[in-house]
């Protein structure tokens, strides 16, 4: 249903991110065909063709899933994307298709905050839960048995990064299959399956739409019994992507590239301009030389993302901080135009300090937003 074509040998991200996913045009029709709203298509006779019912397959979220999968893995014919109506749905999907009670699972014990709530029903189900830290590839040390390994690079929020080709030949070779949670890389900053993964999952909810306005997941993965399995778990709950969202989502990747470059390069930027602030510690973002995760993020990261981390002194000085800023949206998510930041704390679940702030970086003006952020906190130390 969503086998992606070849691309021409040396397409870049840019030309890719604009013509992924598109059908062959058809005269006085537009580019992009519009949302396919639809519960049941027309059937007569035996059952055949591609779309029978609302809930197993719709032409719009067909292009959306061919779009994907080109960014995903270019090159690959035998690689297949499922949408789903949420990050944790696409999470979910394929956690709870492919173990079964009495089976091992290895999750981040750093990763995202809904990741213990996850835990706890994997373990009411009967299957045991092992957990170990990003950094450092600690979780190789729990591999033996498992049946499989969710990754997490890089961590959210701590933004740890792991070798993720090591992991996942040592998970192979330990009969294991492999996801990763590919949310703060994007398709552009990394791309997991070229790395060994056997899924590559995300929340499109963050920076591959990047307009704060749409709620989407979806898993990309190999051709294969797996994916068979993701997709008739979908099916089972029904977790699906509603049309207007999967064209919103498609007609926004179209400027992903554009976005990724300047998000990315800004966030960067000012990552280096709080270096020598004397109230942050623990300055995080894998794009900064001496970024404890630098060195593994250059080897596998194409580009670093748009979000960087920091501690301020006290939960009081960081809502300070907030509080300060003009071009900033208090908010959570991350990966918008908009630069978002806010203190992680306020939602429990994270292990970080009470003055933990996590910054999405968006859009503006580089130097305004520079001079926004170091402003605020000169404000917050007064």
């Amino acid at each position: 249903m969503n086998d992606h074509p070849a691309n021409p040998v040396g397409t870049g991200d840019g030309t890719r991110a604009v013509r992924a996913g598109l059908p062959e045009p058809v005269k006085n029709e537009p580019t992009l065909p519009g949302p396919v709203f639809a519960a049941h298509f027309h059937l007569p006779g035996e059952v055949s063709g591609p779309y029978a019912y609302g809930r197993d397959d719709n032409p719009t979220w067909t292009l959306l899933e061919s779009a994907i999968g080109e960014l995903e893995a270019p090159d690959r014919e035998d690689v297949r994307t499922l949408v789903f109506a949420s990050g944790m749905a696409a999470i979910s999907a394929v956690l709870f298709s492919q173990l079964r009670a009495g089976d091992a699972v290895v999750l981040p014990s750093d990763g995202y905050q809904v990741l213990p709530l996850v835990r706890a029903q994997l373990e009411a189900y009967g299957i045991e839960v092992r957990t170990a830290p990003t950094a450092g590839d600690a979780q190789l040390d729990a591999l033996d048995g498992a049946r499989l390994l969710w990754i997490e690079s890089p961590s959210n929020p701590g933004l740890d990064v792991c070798d993720i080709r090591r992991l996942a030949d040592a998970a192979h070779a330990r009969g294991a299959l492999v996801a990763v949670d590919n949310t703060l890389a994007t398709p552009l900053g990394q791309r997991p399956l070229e790395l060994g993964a056997d899924f590559s999952v995300a929340s499109g909810t963050k920076q591959l739409t990047g307009h704060g306005d749409v709620l989407l997941g979806y898993v990309s993965g190999r051709d294969g019994e797996a994916m068979d399995a993701v997709r008739r778990w979908r099916k089972i709950v029904g977790a699906i992507s509603g049309p207007m969202e999967a064209w919103l989502a498609h007609r926004s990747i179209a400027t992903l590239q554009l976005r990724v470059e300047r998000q990315n390069a800004t966030a960067l930027a000012l990552a280096g301009a709080l270096r020598d602030r004397p109230e942050i510690t623990g300055l995080r973002h894998p794009g900064l030389p001496d970024d404890p995760a630098h060195p593994t993020a250059a080897r596998q990261m194409r580009r670093f993302g748009c979000v960087l981390s920091f501690t301020l002194p006290s939960r009081t000085h960081a809502e300070r901080f907030l509080r300060a800023l003009r071009l900033v949206e208090d908010a959570t998510s991350f990966g918008g135009v908009r630069s978002t930041a806010e203190r992680r704390g306020r939602w429990g679940g994270d292990p970080v300090p009470e003055g933990f702030v996590r910054m999405s970086v968006g859009a503006e003006d580089p130097a305004d937003l520079i001079a926004d952020v170091l402003r605020a906190l000169d404000a917050a130390a007064d």
